[in-house]
């Protein structure tokens, strides 16, 4: 349970929760791993938001990862991770904290450098600003190993940037700059290297300043007209990713992935 001092808390490992000022910051803190991504950090963030739902005392909420960083996606092992059980996990962790960020009341901003890559790009874009560095860029690399976009991507993509360029996204696991998200649309600023720390926080202070029921009523009416198909997709990505599991293609693609070589595809 988050007690509200400006101590920062590390309750899971591999995510550091402090809060101070009106801000509920949480930070992916796996600097090694470029902050990649176990079931237990998903759950974690989402029990700590759903923990704060309804406390007025959190104006804003803060995602964004230690070091140089936001998120290099999930964290794959073949024989450990990769089983059958732990894989439905992590799709399922994957789906609640991105329903429970975009349906946290108060505003949830994104603070990305480097790397934002598979769930990482849908942790991202269920918050309601994204705010990047020059160097930051956003990649679906799921089939890459045979697998598919999941943790919503594939309504909250083509909700921001259409069907074209989001079926580019997934299909083509390209890595997209911060430049380009920017201009279509994907994210919300981005910021030069010497300045982000400083334009992120005038966005803070003037979120803070804001008016809280009018942003909450806001982030409500807005989701509601533009995320319309969250929850179908979440249900399609989890069948089509269960399916998908258990295919030649990804047993392929993720032992192509750890013996860093191409994959050879056959469409079984």
């Amino acid at each position: 349970m988050l007690s509200y001092g400006t101590d920062p808390q590390n309750t899971v490992a591999g995510l550091t929760v402090a809060f101070a000022d009106g801000v509920l910051s949480l930070t992916l803190d796996r600097p090694d791993s470029l902050n990649s991504l176990t079931t237990p950090i998903l759950i974690g963030i989402a029990d700590t938001l759903e923990t704060v739902a309804d406390n007025k005392n959190v104006r804003l909420v803060r995602l964004r990862g230690a070091g140089h960083a936001f998120t290099s996606g999930v964290a794959i092992s073949v024989d450990d991770f990769w089983g059958t059980g732990a894989a439905t996990e992590v799709v399922e962790a994957a789906r609640r904290v991105v329903r429970t960020i975009a349906t946290t009341p108060c505003p949830v901003v994104a603070v990305v450098r480097g790397p934002a890559v598979g769930v990482g790009v849908s942790l991202a874009l269920a918050c309601d600003l994204v705010l990047a560095a020059e160097d930051a860029f956003f990649m679906l690399a799921h089939t890459k190993i045979g697998l598919m976009p999941d943790g919503g991507a594939s309504a909250l993509i083509a909700a921001a940037i259409g069907r074209m360029r989001a079926m580019r996204m997934a299909l083509l696991p390209e890595r997209l700059p911060a430049a380009d998200a920017l201009a279509w649309g994907l994210i919300s600023a981005v910021y030069q290297a010497e300045d982000f720390e400083a334009e992120v926080d005038k966005v803070i202070s003037r979120l803070l300043a804001g008016p809280p029921l009018a942003f909450n009523k806001t982030k409500v009416a807005i989701n509601a007209a533009t995320l319309t198909e969250l929850d179908s997709a979440f249900m399609r990505e989890s069948h089509g990713q269960k399916v998908l599991l258990q295919s030649n293609d990804f047993a392929e693609g993720a032992a192509a992935f750890h013996q860093r070589r191409t994959p050879a595809f056959t469409g079984s």
